[in-house]
């Protein structure tokens, strides 16, 4: 389709792979395997999607108006190639790093109470 949708909902799938890592594997192993920071994949996705919309008004049409037409690729034919697709890829990259680092910062809060929670233990045992 030529129009803009789909981005935050692929967004969404992706990070949801995520948290079935961080529930399988466990903190560390899913961070020391991240290439990209989240925080990157916020910028590129917000970046991406501002420029995609502004892009139309260097050819004096409304901000986010989209653009498509068919291209010609060799051995596959005719394809339909349209602006909203790279807008909807900002969008899925900004929704995809947003929900990524909540869960980064919700995992780090946990693994921070289990520290406190041991050093309570730790020191009452010592008290008996």
């Amino acid at each position: 389709h030529d129009l803009p949708g789909g981005g935050f909902v692929a967004g969404i799938a992706l990070a949801a792979a995520f948290i079935l890592q961080y529930l399988a594997a466990g903190t560390r192993w899913v961070e020391d395997r991240l290439r990209v920071l989240p925080v990157n994949w916020i910028g590129f996705g917000l970046l991406l999607a501002a420029l995609v919309g502004a892009a139309s008004w260097l050819f004096g049409y409304p901000f986010l108006t989209s653009y498509s037409r068919y291209v010609e690729l060799p051995l596959i034919g005719s394809v339909p190639a349209a602006t909203a697709t790279l807008f909807d890829l900002g969008v899925f990259c900004l929704v995809l790093g947003a929900t990524v680092l909540m869960l980064i910062a919700l995992a780090h809060q946990s693994i921070r109470r289990l520290r406190a929670y041991r050093i309570v233990a730790q020191s009452n045992e010592e008290i008996a």
